[in-house]
């Protein structure tokens, strides 16, 4: 797969709204929309890798996963490690026995079910649940479960077919979420069956992609970032998501995926060297910035008494 540097702009785009979100930064209540923007682009790469992988005849479940396992484990171990002795020193024993249940959840990438049946997420006190922010994470590893193994089988009845599919399977993922949010908010915000339609996003943009190569139209790819720029400012917690709302983050990465030859003013400016160096570091980022935040909120506690 050809690097793209906009990419890790992009990532950097979508982490510093969360990370400036769960400060309390009023200005960017809807910072909580770099998630979404994260689901895109892991739809559209993953599913990049997987296409080269089948039609080079390339393809291991097995060699897809311990990629996986590689990418996100250390890091994240390691976070899950340092988060333990500052829960053994601050947490109640009952706090204590909610965290021991989060790092078991987190571990078999199913957090996101966990805190979707203990509360909202705009509920959650951040000091209370330092691996809060993982929810999305087990929504990723999820899709990574049984994505590749419907393409790869799904791939004997021909591309085109396999791209209808998955235009099918975001339209009811998109219609789920509509419903969700009216119906079961907490649902609708934390589990994958609603979640999913953005991924399939990124997937629908990689077979576009990887048929006519990436495009350049100056005012689309534009329009895809102002979108993204847009929801971070415009959106807050009274923003019914996901939902038809999320189309607009989600439709302006797909814009800028499908548009921004590094031709165009939007990835050259997404291709600034302090925005691809964030972007390089957005995971490791965004698996820390919860937990210094918990960390700061207890020492305020702490002080405070």
């Amino acid at each position: 797969m050809k690097y793209r540097a906009e990419i890790d702009g992009l990532r950097a785009l979508a982490v510093l709204p969360v990370i400036l979100f769960h400060a309390g930064f009023e200005l960017f209540n809807g910072g909580f929309v770099g998630v979404d923007v994260f689901f895109v682009i892991s739809g559209y790469l993953i599913t990049t890798i997987l296409i080269e992988d089948i039609e080079n005849k390339q393809f291991s479940i097995v060699n897809f996963y311990e990629r996986r396992v590689r990418r996100i484990l250390p890091a994240l171990l390691f976070v899950m490690l340092c988060c333990i002795p500052f829960a053994w020193v601050w947490m109640l024993p009952a706090q204590m026995k909610d965290f021991s249940q989060s790092l078991v959840a987190v571990s078999l990438f199913i957090s996101n079910i966990l805190f979707w049946r203990e509360s909202g997420y705009f509920e959650i006190a951040i000091e209370n649940k330092p691996l809060l922010h993982t929810w999305s994470l087990s929504v990723e590893e999820q899709f990574y479960v049984l994505f590749p193994i419907f393409l790869f089988f799904a791939w004997r009845l021909g591309k085109s077919r396999v791209f209808r599919m998955i235009i099918i399977f975001a339209a009811i993922s998109l219609a789920l979420s509509e419903w969700g949010w009216r119906n079961s908010a907490a649902a609708n915000f934390y589990l994958a069956p609603t979640r999913a339609w953005e991924l399939f996003a990124g997937s629908m943009a990689a077979f576009i992609v990887q048929r006519r190569g990436v495009e350049k139209n100056n005012l689309l790819a534009l329009l895809g970032l102002a979108a993204i720029i847009f929801s971070v400012f415009a959106y807050d917690e009274a923003t019914p998501f996901p939902s038809v709302y999320a189309l607009v983050p989600v439709l302006g990465v797909v814009l800028l995926v499908l548009y921004a030859n590094k031709e165009t003013f939007a990835a050259k400016l997404l291709s600034i060297r302090v925005l691809v160096g964030i972007g390089l570091i957005s995971y490791s980022a965004y698996l820390w910035h919860s937990h210094c935040l918990h960390s700061h909120a207890y020492v305020y506690i702490e002080t405070s008494i």
